[in-house]
């Protein structure tokens, strides 16, 4: 009898971003308002997770920066180097979790609003790349730990209080 090999789980932290191919599976938690990211190519059985904490490396000035903390330099980055490792654009897919509205804020201030920012920056980008998200579990005001296993594809999320979900 062959023994199924079992793979390795990939941790990301904060304002970081990996890769992961089959059997491995990729982790991040202690997403609040930042937006799990994973871009997954199906055929290759490969797929990134970013753990995105702002939308927009422009609020960074002109100092230097950490280029995973950002939706848009993130993203760059990732599909830079899924092109190299053989993805084509047209067969990336995404799933999203997290862009949480951790604290209510009385003022209403459109900058106070990162989670729900986080994640219209993370779709805008997508949609502009023709990448089609097929599911997300975005918004609220819970945390979320996540798992994605690029051999099934699926997307394990769970919250505290609330256990564990596939999307």
């Amino acid at each position: 009898m062959t023994k199924i090999q079992e793979g390795q789980v990939v941790k990301v932290g904060m304002a970081d971003w990996k890769m992961a191919a089959a059997p491995d599976t990729v982790r991040t938690s202690g997403l609040g308002s930042c937006v799990g990211t994973v871009l997954y190519d199906e055929k290759q059985q490969l797929a990134v997770l970013a753990h995105i904490m702002l939308p927009d490396s422009g609020m960074a000035g002109n100092k230097e920066i950490n280029r995973a903390k950002f939706a848009d330099t993130a993203l760059a980055d990732i599909f830079s180097v899924l092109q190299r490792k053989g993805c084509r654009m047209g067969q990336l897919k995404a799933k999203l979790a997290g862009g949480a509205q951790m604290f209510s804020f009385s003022s209403g201030s459109e900058m106070m609003r990162v989670g729900p920012r986080n994640a219209e920056a993370v779709k805008q980008i997508l949609r502009n790349c023709n990448i089609p998200v097929t599911a997300e579990d975005t918004g609220g005001n819970k945390g979320r730990t996540i798992e994605f296993d690029p051999q099934t594809n699926k997307l394990s999320i769970r919250t505290v209080n609330q256990g564990e979900s596939y999307i």
